[in-house]
């Protein structure tokens, strides 16, 4: 069972990384996207000047002057310590949640709203707490919907776990979905149960549902990036990346040192317009370990 991170943990400073499109069209990948013309031209107008700019559109971060390189990038991905991916719709195809709404016989409702959710309209901690409360799922329920409707691994995924692993690379789930879900899919991926970072549901004794722990880290906007300081407190890793389809994933780069944004399964576009690095296929990152 995971334990709440402890109190306020010392932070770590790491480099904030950007991505401007000088690197031409020339540097990028036949399914990647480094930079979108709308996200390198606010760059370029925000590092013109003296001294560091905030940038509004992206959660607030610092931007520095100097910009990263597609070349360089890959040197980091190459050299990471760890790798958190997020899980649904990244490690797995399917939305956790969605497909418990619709185990559940409300579908609809809950899609729409992880639709929002995803794209950074609104915080993931009562976004979560209105689709839960529609769903009302019951223990049996949970236990079913795995049984009879497991998740599907994202194509390439076990692939790039393993490779990464036979580097000695920490591998970690980091989702905002359910922990019995995530760990189902951990236990294919062969990452152990200490490296999943997700929300518990909560039950009644009769299995009703009783709510969710609203103390884990996952369970709010910016809950990702905690579980990043944590481990690199904890680990002490020089480089993590973090990998995921959602704009709870981007936010969580800082502290992360690389973000990379995923949209094989589906692509939200405030993350592929915002992404550092951009994939919909997870054999480009096998390629770069494989190079």
């Amino acid at each position: 069972m995971m334990q709440c991170p402890p109190p306020p943990f010392r932070e770590t400073v790491g480099r904030t990384l950007r991505v401007a499109g000088a690197q031409g069209a020339g540097e990028r990948r036949a399914r990647g996207q480094l930079c979108s013309p709308q996200r390198r031209h606010r760059l370029q107008k925000e590092t013109a000047g003296a001294g560091n700019r905030r940038d509004p559109g992206v959660c607030g971060r610092t931007i520095l002057p100097r910009m990263v390189s597609h070349s360089e990038l890959r040197k980091l991905f190459c050299s990471a310590d760890a790798v958190c991916f997020d899980v649904d719709s990244t490690v797995i195809r399917e939305e956790g949640i969605d497909e418990l709404a619709k185990f559940c016989g409300v579908e609809d409702a809950v899609s729409e709203m992880t639709r929002r959710a995803m794209g950074g309209a609104v915080p993931f901690k009562a976004a979560l707490t209105e689709r839960l409360a529609l769903i009302q799922p019951s223990r049996e329920q949970v236990q079913r919907l795995i049984a009879e409707h497991p998740p599907h691994l994202t194509p390439g995924i076990r692939e790039l776990v393993s490779r990464l692993q036979e580097r000695n690379v920490q591998v970690f789930l980091i989702s905002g979905g359910f922990r019995s879900i995530v760990e189902h899919v951990a236990s294919k991926l062969n990452i152990p149960s200490t490296n999943v970072f997700a929300n518990r549901l909560k039950f009644y004794f009769n299995g009703e549902y009783a709510g969710f722990d609203e103390m884990q880290p996952t369970a709010e906007s910016g809950g990702k990036g905690k579980v990043i300081k944590l481990l690199k407190e904890k680990f002490h890793f020089k480089k993590i990346i973090m990998i995921g389809d959602g704009a709870t994933d981007m936010e969580a780069c800082p502290p992360a040192d690389v973000f990379i944004g995923f949209g094989g399964n589906v692509i939200r576009q405030q993350v592929k317009d915002n992404a550092e690095w951009y994939i919909t296929d997870f054999v480009e990152l096998l390629g770069e370990l494989e190079e």
